[in-house]
């Protein structure tokens, strides 16, 4: 059973039911390579209403008098949603950044129902930033068409973006755009996510923006020639169950918190002290503090609140229009290179080329902890689904597993022999006890791991050279937990890695050896997993069986069991 297109794992044979391959481009030796950024993945599932079925003979029986009939009541509908339109667009247009509009009060609360759309239509657009649209013909037809449960598939490779279903196994894409500018990340909003409209963030590697809805075509440029940052955009996230605040990661070590309802504003983000002309501080070294005054980044974030914030222009004043960007964090001195959100959405884990894995309280704008790698940067991240335990893969060909609620690594990986690329846990195999993962990485494995605490082998050294802190007797994520986040931690933030005789190791329970290009991505979907390359090849390998036991939530990233045919 074993060959490029199936491999065999303890649950059974995964197999290659859908390739999307990337058109193959004419070589000219002339002209220099360009520069590839990683193909990334993200997804959404969308449930389409039922359609109802129609009755022909019973609008001949009545004439045309029940279709102009029709045709009147849909008017007044509409003429009735105008007017509300119009009544609420004064209480927008009004609206400045009071208490309500704080960072606290918007990654807490979801917003307001208010529905709005991208303001241009990309398909008569005069931008050169956008260069070509793509459309599968009769695509209005086929998504009227559609019924039940769908999932969305987007991926970038080189500078185009394409929007697929997945499992309908078409030869193209639905949409295919091409830019001026490399697209270098992405993320779907799966709260607004309807038949009828899906709000898609993409960064790009100018830092600038763009707010797309593949439904209609219509967009919305932020960030525009990078007016607030000129860095290259390495992850954005939606902000969980918020229809308007996105985060995006930059290459220069800032996090910026956006909402896709305001205009870019002026804005400088203030520089620390020390932060330019600083050396490299040794990272896996015990910290030794810096000079008094100057920031530490192991330590600290340095948070640039701009000019229509609370802060900045105080509580209740008038007249001062929100702008973008609502919050600008500035986390390390080198790039920051991916985040994700807790599954209960209290804590963001941003990791960055400085070798660190920081915990990050976004409400208070905080940080909460500091691990350090145990070589080199920190490549891909990712959160266990009961929030446990932080995954992340490095430069070091290792996957790390931290506990953030016990402050320390619990277990290494080992089985690459190349930097890692993307590591995901699959929720469907996790139960709590017993946790699946997979990771893929430059030396093109393809590998998947079972951990469990419980059936770690403990090494001899544990805790001889760093003594671990009880939670009850420190202030640490578990203590914030319960005590909120006014309070500045006096414990220190900052944890070293251990060495290796201090960490259990955890081995590999498959290791596939694909031939492609070098594997950038890697994704967990009910009933598939994916795989996309740096040359934008995306496999979707379908499971062996369907998951016994109750049927799971729809997240992020999840496919339905009505998406695969045979």
């Amino acid at each position: 059973m074993e060959s490029d297109s199936a491999f065999v794992a303890p649950e059974g044979v995964y197999s290659v039911t859908e390739e999307h391959k990337p058109p193959q481009l004419p070589i000219h030796s002339s002209t220099a390579p360009q520069l590839i950024y990683q193909t990334r993945l993200s997804s959404v599932t969308v449930r389409f209403p039922p359609k109802q079925p129609a009755s022909p003979g019973l609008a001949q029986f009545l004439g045309a008098n029940l279709t102009k009939d029709l045709k009147k009541d849909k008017e007044k509908d509409k003429d009735k949603d105008k007017e509300a339109v119009v009544k609420e667009r004064p209480l927008l247009e009004e609206r400045s950044m009071s208490s309500s509009d704080t960072p606290e009060d918007s990654f807490s609360s979801p917003d307001k129902p208010h529905i709005s759309r991208p303001k241009h239509n990309m398909r008569t657009t005069s931008s050169t930033f956008i260069t070509r649209l793509q459309s599968a013909e009769g695509l209005s037809k086929t998504l009227a068409a559609k019924q039940g449960e769908v999932t969305f598939l987007f991926y970038n490779t080189g500078k185009a973006f394409l929007w697929i279903e997945a499992g309908a196994k078409a030869k193209e894409p639905l949409t295919r755009i091409s830019f001026s500018a490399h697209p270098t990340c992405h993320d779907v909003n799966p709260l607004t996510a309807s038949s009828e409209r899906l709000d898609v963030i993409l960064g790009f590697n100018t830092g600038d923006l763009i707010w797309f809805d593949p439904m209609s075509s219509r967009y919305c440029r932020l960030n525009k020639q990078g007016t607030i940052s000129s860095s290259i955009c390495t992850a954005v996230r939606w902000v969980p169950s918020s229809q308007t605040l996105f985060l995006v990661s930059h290459a220069d070590g800032t996090i910026i918190v956006y909402d896709k309802e305001r205009e870019d504003g002026l804005f400088t983000a203030s520089v620390p002290n020390g932060l330019t002309n600083t050396p490299h501080i040794t990272i896996n070294a015990h910290h030794v503090s810096p000079i008094s005054g100057e920031w530490d980044p192991l330590s600290t974030m340095f948070v640039t609140p701009p000019p229509w914030h609370p802060e900045a222009t105080g509580k209740g004043e008038k007249g001062v229009v929100a702008k973008n960007p609502v919050s600008h964090w500035r986390l390390c001195r080198r790039g920051v290179v991916d985040f994700v959100f807790s599954p209960d959405n209290k804590y963001v884990a941003a990791i960055s080329e400085d070798g660190c894995l920081r915990v990050i309280d976004p409400l208070a704008e905080q940080l909460v902890d500091c691990y350090a790698s145990y070589f080199g940067s920190l490549t891909c991240v990712a959160w266990s689904p009961d929030g446990r335990f932080i995954l992340t893969g490095g430069q070091d060909d290792l996957l790390t597993i931290f506990s953030p609620w016990e402050q320390r690594v619990v277990a290494r990986c080992q089985g690459h022999s190349s930097f890692v690329s993307s590591v995901a846990f699959d929720e469907s195999r996790c139960d709590g006890r017993t946790y699946r993962f997979g990771s893929v990485g430059e030396d093109n494995k393809l590998i998947l791991w079972d951990f469990s605490s419980g059936a770690l082998h403990r090494p001899k050294l544990l805790g001889a050279h760093h003594p671990r802190i009880s939670m009850s007797s420190s202030i640490s994520l578990a203590y914030r937990r319960g005590t909120g986040s006014t309070i500045q931690l006096s414990a220190p933030r900052y944890h070293p890695a251990p060495s290796r005789n201090e960490v259990s190791t955890v081995q590999p329970v498959l290791v596939k050896q694909l031939d492609s290009d070098l594997l950038t991505s890697l994704a967990f979907l009910s009933r598939a997993l994916i795989t996309a390359s740096k040359a934008g090849h995306v496999r979707l390998w379908v499971r062996p069986l369907v998951m016994a036991g109750p049927r799971r939530r729809h997240t992020r990233g999840t496919l339905s069991a009505t998406d695969f045919q045979g």
